[in-house]
């Protein structure tokens, strides 16, 4: 066993595609070069020790309130899968801030099934803002599992992680994807699709220079948990299928324009009316399954109003007025920080594409 293990984990961005991908639909999605740091150490008292400075929150428990805890989300977990809303998600969310790393902890000490395990530190720091669409939770679901496991003299096995992650995902967001905790894990672009118990991940090699020309900006922390806007999206599709079904087919044609002007090959530029087009169709969709609250609404008609694209980027808000990261598109990308109307939200210089999991320390 090690003595200390540091690993970090990127955040990610959705690209085109997301609440369709929950339905089997296909996104992209990009790590991004913001990254969660989680710190391992031994500790000599036999218990667990959380410092998340993120959240100002510490905590020491035991390993059996430990373990207790990571069980009762697994089995309101597994009565909500049985018959989702989000009623039932709130019962498997609760609103402990320590969440994710809990029931991550949690999964993993299972999964090595130690009658009587080590005293721990487990230390989270964060660049990724919460609740924005940045993928905080899967990066700390992915840190958290990969740490553990490497301190307890595992190999980095990114298969076992990904499948713990997952479920630590789940108690944070009801029925993910499954798209955040693989772009997480894997870095760099990813072209993913869900398909019957698995996820289908492809790596995507840019040629056009579309990424550049993005730019992200923060609209405000949505006041749901993103599982419970997935949980209200799922309802309302209950109510009215074959409407739901028509938007996401409108969202599976814009992702797939959408990489096609990502990949062109041997071109400086993107086809920027083309991607306009893209953008503003998806955008449209989000809104009419009512996850863009008015406050950014208007805010997109305004980048439209000035030639350019906008759309939320991860779950989005039913409330509001924030609705977490809006991905901002201009042919001419220097313009976008000169509009007015977007000075006043907070400005992510992010690269797209950024590396994967990572260990940093293995002492």
């Amino acid at each position: 066993m090690a003595s200390a293990v540091v690993v970090s984990a990127p955040g990610k961005l959705i690209l085109m595609g997301e609440h369709a991908v929950v339905y089997g639909r296909p996104a992209l999605v990009a790590a991004v070069d913001l990254r969660l740091t989680v710190r391992i150490s031994s500790q000599a008292d036999g218990a667990v020790h959380l410092d998340l400075a993120g959240l100002a929150h510490a905590e020491e428990l035991s390993w059996q309130a430990l373990r207790a805890y990571a069980r009762a989300a697994r089995e309101s977990w597994r009565e909500y899968s049985r018959e989702p809303g989000p009623e039932r998600f709130r019962a498997v969310r609760g609103d402990d801030p320590a969440h994710v790393v809990k029931t991550a902890l949690g999964e993993a000490a299972d999964f090595l099934a130690e009658a009587e395990p080590s005293g721990v530190r487990v230390a989270v720091e964060s660049e990724l803002p919460i609740g924005s669409g940045f993928g905080s939770s899967a990066a700390a679901a992915v840190g958290v599992i990969a740490a553990y496991l490497r301190w307890r003299s595992l190999p980095l096995d990114l298969e076992r992680i990904e499948r713990l992650a997952l479920e630590a995902e789940r108690r944070q967001h009801g029925l993910p994807s499954g798209v955040d905790t693989a772009a997480v894990l894997h870095g760099g672009i990813l072209w993913a699709r869900k398909t019957a118990g698995s996820l289908e991940t492809e790596a995507v090699k840019p040629g056009s220079r579309l990424l550049s020309r993005l730019r992200v900006y923060d609209t405000g922390t949505p006041p749901e948990p993103t599982g419970a806007v997935v949980a209200a999206v799922r309802s309302r599709r209950d109510q009215d299928p074959a409407r739901h079904e028509r938007l996401l087919d409108r969202i599976e044609a814009a992702t797939r324009g959408f990489r096609t002007e990502l990949t062109r090959e041997g071109h400086e530029a993107e086809d920027a009316p083309r991607l306009v087009e893209l953008l503003r169709g998806c955008e449209a969709c989000l809104e009419e399954l009512g996850v863009v609250p008015e406050p950014v609404r208007a805010l997109v008609r305004r980048v439209e109003a000035e030639g350019g694209a906008a759309k939320i980027s991860g779950a989005g808000s039913l409330a509001g007025p924030g609705a977490g990261s809006l991905l901002v598109y201009h042919a001419q990308a220097e313009r976008i920080s000169g509009w007015p109307f977007l000075r006043p939200l907070p400005a992510y210089t992010v690269h797209l594409g950024a590396p994967g999991l990572r260990l940093e320390i293995n002492a």
